[in-house]
């Protein structure tokens, strides 16, 4: 018997049906994946099955006493709160029947015997069994053991962690009810690669039923045991993964497009045969009229698939042969090394990966090589020609205020893409952006829109190096899909971060990646060789360590070496003033990163936009201004350090 299941599903906004008679189940054990376009009503229809909102009409059907856990795209948390007591959030309704138990007992123990006496009696035994059912005793037990699973810190301050952490900590709160049914919406946003595979391995040996959204194929592949298509309002099942998806899918849309070539073919000779004149005294013309009255209505009524993202970047002059070339570069922000000692020739036409945990340095050292800040030590040399587009992951280089075609073409209505002209209406057309919306405010915009958007502003611009910092955020699979082909035929050079593993190894040639400790290297081929050669190196060097394991003695040498450094260096004085402030910036540092990783969050998926413009507009410059306070207090710091020493 299934867990849950809707029949003949209506739910629509305006008059754009979101879920046209559509059905759906899900089955004990399942791992569902669910994809569509952007805006097709994914989120609405998980919603639905989480009991947060109701169709417009329909059959739903849940299995008694179903529990069910839904972590949103963003979760939001008390900043203030711990660890502990925000995955303790998810067994608040346990906590209120102890509570209330608790109370019972205390006006039991208090109330002579009689009718309330007894009526507390019964209350005390209903709450007791209901307690002993879901073993909310041991609840705190419960929170410890899932905290320790999914590796966090219960006394750690919610507000203090990173997005990853956060969407760990909103796991662990689903997790710790343990649920028939976990819904996730969007679940390795802000995962860097190992999250991403630690929360593959978590799904994949959970018992719960799995309704999940993404538009990662290498999760859908990992995770999922059937994929449900979001299409025009109706739901379509494919038994297996991704790939058998596309597959299936494939077939789908030939069939579809023969049948509907078949239709379109008698329509037409139909409407011909009406335009000669009808006798309308002929049972049989009679008839063959209705007919072609019903097929008219069908015609009217079909939902075509919706056209694709049409995309072209403008070709901008040959770059010299050399890109960048790097030779023994360091950057460091106080004592902390994000690049050391890192050598590396970028050519033409070179497609680029960078892979790296987040905070490991990878915007650091893109700039690098674009010579936009200097190394500490080392040299860079830049090649000439270059004729650089950004695509920027926060999309700072959005004016919120902007109509969209002012965005495209400020002040004209023409744009010129690879010298051909062509009218700005037509170009945002190729977006996906109908007529009517080009005089509308980029605020508007949902997320992926907002994507589209600079995909089109990026793409309107004639480059030679394309850099884009996580460029897959919010597109739906056939955008992506697209996105990689127009990679894949680029002429020019591509340097691109993304956590996207598919992604990386449909478009880039190589991959340069952290290795820890600010040290960088470079492997040839996508994500999947990196790892294989990565994981290699790894089991080489631990070979190697055992063998050398007798040797390791003079190590300790090395720590009375450098604290006597550390001696030598507190003989040199800085002002009262100074130590004092040299002392604070590590803190405003820290404080300043954690705000930008929060503005971040609530930036990303731009609904912030949709809820109050003026205080994402806000938020935009904030998290731009906290760029430049940063770079101050780094370069501060890097100046008190020397003089110190």
């Amino acid at each position: 018997m299934s867990l849950y299941s809707i029949v003949d599903a209506q739910l629509a906004f305006g008059h754009v049906a979101l879920l046209d008679h559509a059905d759906f189940s899900l089955e004990a054990g399942e791992r569902v994946g669910l994809i569509g376009r952007n805006g097709a009503g994914k989120s609405s229809l998980l919603k639905i099955v989480a009991a947060l909102t109701q169709p417009d009409d329909g059959l739903v059907t849940r299995q008694q006493d179903l529990s069910t856990v839904y972590v949103p795209q963003e979760p939001e948390f008390d900043p203030q709160a711990s660890v502990f007591d925000s995955v303790a959030g998810g067994l608040a309704h346990m906590r209120a029947s102890l509570d209330e138990y608790d109370a019972v007992a205390h006006a039991l123990a208090a109330t002579p015997e009689g009718a309330e006496h007894d009526a507390l009696l019964a209350r005390m035994n209903v709450l007791q069994s209901s307690l002993d059912a879901t073993d909310a005793w041991n609840w705190r037990t419960r929170v410890s053991t899932t905290i320790a699973q999914l590796n966090l810190d219960g006394d750690a301050r919610v507000g203090a962690l990173s997005g990853g952490m956060q969407k760990r900590v909103a796991l662990a709160q689903a997790l710790v009810v343990d649920p028939d049914v976990l819904l996730l919406d969007e679940p390795t946003n802000h995962l860097d690669f190992d999250g991403i595979r630690w929360l593959e391995e978590l799904l994949v040996n959970s018992r719960a039923g799995l309704f999940f959204i993404t538009h990662d194929r290498a999760f859908l592949d990992r995770v999922a045991t059937r994929i449900v298509e979001l299409d025009r309002g109706r739901l379509l099942s494919y038994p297996g993964n991704f790939s058998a998806y596309q597959t299936r899918k494939a077939q789908q849309l030939e069939v579809e497009r023969v049948e509907n070539e078949k239709f379109d073919k008698l329509l037409a000779q139909e409407e011909v045969w009406i335009r000669k004149g009808v006798e309308a005294r002929r049972t049989r013309s009679v008839g063959r009229i209705a007919r072609l009255v019903e097929m008219r209505q069908q015609r009217e009524e079909r939902r075509n698939v919706q056209g694709n993202v049409k995309l072209d970047v403008g070709q901008g002059e040959r770059s010299g042969k050399i890109v960048a070339e790097l030779t023994d570069v360091t950057k460091r922000f106080g004592e902390r090394a994000v690049v050391d000692r890192f050598s590396s020739t970028v050519m033409r036409g070179d497609k680029i990966g960078f892979i790296g945990p987040n905070g490991a340095g990878k915007t650091t050292l893109l700039k690098l090589i674009l010579g936009e800040i200097a190394p500490d030590e080392g040299k860079v040399r830049v090649g000439t020609n270059l004729q650089v587009a950004y695509f920027d992951q926060m999309r700072a280089q959005l004016d919120q205020e902007k109509s969209l075609a002012d965005t495209i073409s400020p002040g004209s209505d023409w744009i010129e893409v690879n010298g051909t002209r062509k009218h700005v209406m037509s170009y945002l057309g190729d977006f996906l952006f109908a007529p009517e919306r080009a005089r509308s405010p980029v605020k508007s915009l949902s997320g992926g829109e907002r994507n589209r958007l600079l995909l089109a502003r990026l793409f309107a611009r004639p480059a030679n190096v394309l850099v884009l910092d996580e460029p897959t955020n919010d597109l739906d699979i056939p955008t992506l899909e697209l996105l990689e082909e127009l990679l894949a035929d680029y002429d020019g050079t591509v340097l691109l971060v993304s956590h996207d593993r598919a992604f990386l190894d449909n478009v880039v040639t190589s991959v340069i990646a952290s290795e820890g400790g600010g040290l960088w290297r470079e492997y040839v081929g996508g994500f999947t060789d990196w790892q294989t050669q990565s994981e290699r190196a790894e089991r080489l060097a631990k070979e190697a360590a055992d063998k050398n394991a007798p040797k390791a003695a003079p190590r300790e040498a090395a720590p009375k070496e450098s604290a006597a450094g550390r001696n030598a260096q507190r003989t040199v004085k800085l002002s009262f003033k100074e130590q004092r402030e040299l002392e604070a910036l590590p803190e405003t540092i820290a404080a300043l990163e954690a705000e930008q990783k929060s503005i971040g969050a609530q930036l990303e998926d731009g609904s912030i936009f949709a809820r109050d413009a003026k205080e994402g507009a806000r938020l935009t410059e904030r998290y731009a201004a906290i760029d430049d306070e940063l770079l101050a207090a780094l370069e501060r710091w890097e100046e008190l350090e020397a003089k110190r020493k």
